[in-house]
């Protein structure tokens, strides 16, 4: 298993190296920055520089081959004037799971609001539905749900932080807010994340009926009408 402490300052040496000033950010996130990392899981390393350029991500993958677990690594590499302008619903997950090594992301994004975790609430569960939806019509199996399980949890994040302004990090944190369905579905999720037994259309199932009173209650309000009628 990988020693993230170590890895994480080998990673940062290097992109200091080849970058310099560039640098505006480097942080880890995904299980990694969780503590809930196992064997062979990925690293979710987060560089932002000045700008990126194709040449920039020529360099980055030629510094990234010379890393230990080199096959390991993916996460997210942009420019900082592209994560500014990046959709906000989006970037929910990103500003609260992102644990920084290098740099500050206040510096370089505004904090989440309510507003933005209920747009990423329901672009969430509108992509949960179809993929839902498509599952139990073509036939799923558990890395399939696994997926799926993966993409609940930030559309429960979302939801726990539109509702109650806090952000849940962990899976502990999670079924500890959890209430009603939500408690089935952190039950799921976790059971995903610890690579137990599942079964797949029974899943699917309590995901769609989830996602189902998500999609109602976090739908978008429409504009209001500009005059009177006629």
């Amino acid at each position: 298993m990988v020693e993230i402490g170590p890895w994480l300052a080998a990673y940062r040496h290097a992109v200091l190296a080849e970058f310099g000033a560039r640098v505006r950010f480097i942080g880890i996130q995904g299980s990694h920055a969780r503590g809930e990392a196992g064997e062979g899981s990925d690293i979710d390393a987060v560089l932002i520089l000045d700008r990126l350029t194709p040449h920039d991500l020529r360099r980055y993958r030629a510094l990234a081959a010379g890393l230990p677990h080199a096959r390991l690594l993916c996460g997210f590499v942009a420019g900082a004037a592209e994560l500014a302008a990046w959709d906000r619903a989006d970037r929910l997950s990103f500003y609260f799971d992102t644990r920084p090594v290098y740099g500050t992301l206040d510096a370089l994004l505004d904090a989440p609001t309510a507003d933005d975790a209920a747009r990423a609430v329901s672009l969430g569960a509108c992509g949960l539905y179809h993929a839902c939806c498509h599952g139990l019509l073509h036939g799923l199996d558990e890395p399939a749900l696994r997926a799926l399980c993966k993409q609940a949890r930030f559309v429960l994040q979302a939801a726990q932080f539109a509702a109650g302004g806090r952000y849940a990090a962990s899976l502990l944190e999670l079924d500890a807010r959890a209430a009603g369905r939500e408690k089935e579905i952190c039950a799921l999720i976790r059971r995903a994340a610890q690579g137990q037994a599942l079964a797949p259309e029974q899943g699917a199932e309590a995901l769609l009926c989830w996602a189902q009173e998500l999609i109602v209650r976090y739908a978008p309000r429409a504009a209001a009408p500009s005059g009177g009628p006629g």
